[in-house]
């Protein structure tokens, strides 16, 4: 984050939006959209005065061993992507268990450019913790970092979504999520104007 902070900050003129909506204590799941690398550290770091996410990330990161070190350091949950990672579901449940706030992307992947559809895992986690709360993090910009000497315009806004009702199936919870992630901050591309 110290590194990450002046790109966030001042490179990327951060906004906040509805930070208050972030609970400072108890079990949150934080579903997001994912359009760049950069989504998680602009959350993280948009969240940073409230809350420490812990957040599944793909397995492949933890190869990097200088990575896998920060990786795990900051808590953060592998995740086999492809398959049913049941020790990845295991570890979310017992950190929302431990009253914390678990970051997800529905999509499941970086978007590309692409509407990708949503898996089922953020409502499976739901079911399995339901005294959790759900607050979403709508991110854009950031695929407009690395376009220098062009200046990015970072936003993070959190919002709690509709409610859910009892008989929501975990999969029709998460493409819910994804819509209502994707009309606060639509798919971009990166490298061209929005």
């Amino acid at each position: 984050m110290a590194v990450a902070g002046p790109i966030v900050r001042w490179w990327g003129r951060l906004e906040v939006e509805g930070l208050d909506t972030l609970p400072m204590r108890g079990a949150v799941i934080l579903p997001a959209n994912h359009d760049s690398a950069w989504d998680p550290v602009v959350i993280a770091f948009a969240a940073r005065r409230r809350r420490q996410i812990q957040a599944l990330a793909k397995a492949s990161l933890w190869k990097n061993p200088l990575l896998r070190r920060v990786l795990d350091g900051m808590g953060q949950i592998p995740v086999r992507r492809g398959e049913a990672d049941m020790d990845a579901l295991d570890a979310a449940v017992q950190c929302l268990s431990a009253g914390g706030c678990l970051g997800i992307f529905p999509e499941g992947s970086r978007s590309q450019g692409r509407q990708l559809r949503a898996r089922s895992g953020v409502g499976r986690l739901a079911q399995s913790v339901p005294e959790a709360r759900i607050v979403c993090a709508a991110v854009s910009g950031t695929v407009d970092i690395a376009r220098f000497p062009r200046r990015p315009r970072l936003k993070v806004t959190f919002f709690e979504p509709t409610p859910s009702s009892p008989s929501e199936s975990a999969l029709k919870l998460a493409v819910r999520l994804t819509a209502e992630l994707r009309a606060v901050a639509p798919v971009a591309v990166a490298g061209r104007p929005e």
